[in-house]
């Protein structure tokens, strides 16, 4: 199969490139993709009123892909501002403070905590609640700030935000862009990736903490005497123990439905998404009474503006990347013969340069990275998805496997460990500077991304 290049096609790419080197000066890609669209759709279209439809259609498209996702997490985010509210969210993790006896139990329990959590209510409201509840407790138990901050960020915005197994919005994400219908493939395909990522950086931050512990074991005395003696106060009633025992049940019953009746995708995301507002619903009828007719509205307005302030430059940077997807450039440009351009590019790459695993894996590791500088854990994900699906085009590959590589690598650096702009809720909240939590995530993380890499090759 020959593949003819066209002007459109180095258009295209001009602009990849340009958005990749935005991203990497940590600015916002959104006027580049924007320029992308319109040139792109003009040159192809020749037609400079089709330029300016192109953009739209591209939003359109993105957005019709993400929905889904956007809502569901918008709900959840509402869902847990009303467990803060009533006290519920305490509730469900002051049993994890109290078995905080010693520093190793306090790390892996922060971590641990903060991955669940994360992995139901997202990093954002996750680092609320265990910097409020957990914090303090762990750094009495003997496990300084900075340990807290570690294990925080490399469990919540490293390992759970990567995966995103139960709101499933990464996968989804970079499903869409290498062309799977559902993120099942990609789920499944990181699994033994996550796994290796999360053991060698996490097993790895530990004993440069412990090590870091016994040099200096007069700073973690200087911060229990600084710490607040009192744990953190909260007004619980009968409504907080329901809502505590209700919705870590519900939601249980969600992943054990999931997991009986194989639901993937959509079906997932809408049992989540109409679990979590149905019990905001009611939770807040029972907190407000009919003040709750007015008061749920606030919730999910706060939700749903959390979710589009996060998805917003997702929707127009997955529009630009899905013109080099084939099937979603055909409705984007409006033309039945369209092709995807980066599709395009893997096969004639493969034509004219022998490629091999090692090479697109190195390739697809170093763009995640890179794309990832920006600071937006989601922002690579559209890329790296389809450069997946571009290198499948060219050679024989397990195209989930490499799709899951970069979106480990544009996660971990994006979504907030080794990028110091992108620490600074953790680093608030726990008092340490986002600089120094950057530089002790630093060696963890890359021996981790070489390790991953190493085990993709394999599955490759």
């Amino acid at each position: 199969m020959t593949i003819e290049l066209t002007a459109a096609h180095w258009l295209f790419l001009f602009w990849v490139g340009v958005v990749i080197v935005v991203m990497g000066l940590r600015k916002d890609p959104i006027i580049p993709c924007i320029l992308g669209l319109l040139t792109v759709g003009w040159l192809y279209k020749h037609s400079f009123i089709s330029g300016v439809s192109t953009i739209f259609n591209a939003l359109i498209v993105a957005g019709n892909e993400f929905w889904g996702i956007i809502v569901v997490i918008s709900l959840i985010v509402a869902l847990s501002k009303l467990l803060s509210d009533t006290g519920a969210d305490y509730l469900i993790m002051s049993p994890a403070a109290r078995i905080m006896v010693n520093p190793g139990i306090a790390f892996w329990t922060v971590g641990l905590s903060m991955m669940l959590a994360s992995w139901f209510f997202w990093p954002s409201p996750a680092t609320a609640l265990i910097g409020a509840i957990l914090f303090p407790a762990a750094v009495r138990a003997g496990l300084p700030a900075m340990g807290v901050a570690m294990a925080m960020n490399l469990f919540g915005h490293g390992i759970a935000l990567s995966t995103d197994y139960v709101i499933q919005g990464a996968p989804t994400i970079t499903a869409k862009a290498a062309g799977f219908s559902d993120p099942s493939p990609i789920i499944a395909a990181s699994i033994p990736l996550s796994i290796t990522m999360g053991l060698v950086t996490t097993v790895t931050a530990y004993i440069i903490l412990k090590r870091d512990m016994a040099k200096d074991p007069q700073r973690i005395v200087a911060e229990q005497l600084a710490l607040t003696a009192s744990q953190v106060q909260r007004e619980v009633n009968w409504l907080s123990y329901f809502l505590a025992i209700l919705t870590p049940l519900a939601f249980a019953l969600d992943v054990a439905a999931m997991w009986q009746l194989q639901l993937r995708g959509g079906d997932a995301t809408a049992l989540l998404g109409a679990t979590a507002v149905l019990i905001l619903t009611l939770g807040t009828v029972l907190k407000y009474r009919w003040q709750g007719l007015e008061k749920v509205t606030d919730y999910i307005r706060g939700g749903f503006m959390f979710g589009i302030k996060i998805f917003a430059p997702v929707i127009i940077i997955g529009g630009f990347f899905f013109l080099g997807k084939g099937e979603l450039a055909k409705t984007i440009l409006e033309a039945k013969a369209a092709t995807g351009f980066l599709e395009d590019f893997g096969i004639a790459l493969s034509q004219t340069i022998p490629l091999n695993k090692a090479f697109v894996a190195v390739v697809t590791l170093f763009t995640g990275i890179v794309v990832g500088l920006d600071g937006s854990g989601f922002s690579p994900l559209p890329l790296v998805g389809a450069v997946a699906a571009t290198f499948d085009k060219a050679i024989t590959i397990d195209k989930a496997t490499l799709a899951a590589l970069g979106q480990i690598a544009g996660v971990w650096t994006g979504g907030g460990t080794i990028i110091p702009w992108g620490l600074i809720p953790v680093a608030a909240i726990t008092g340490v500077n986002p600089i120094d939590l950057a530089r002790k995530n630093f060696i963890p993380v890359v021996l981790g991304f070489t390790a991953t890499t190493i085990v993709a090759l394999f599955l490759l």
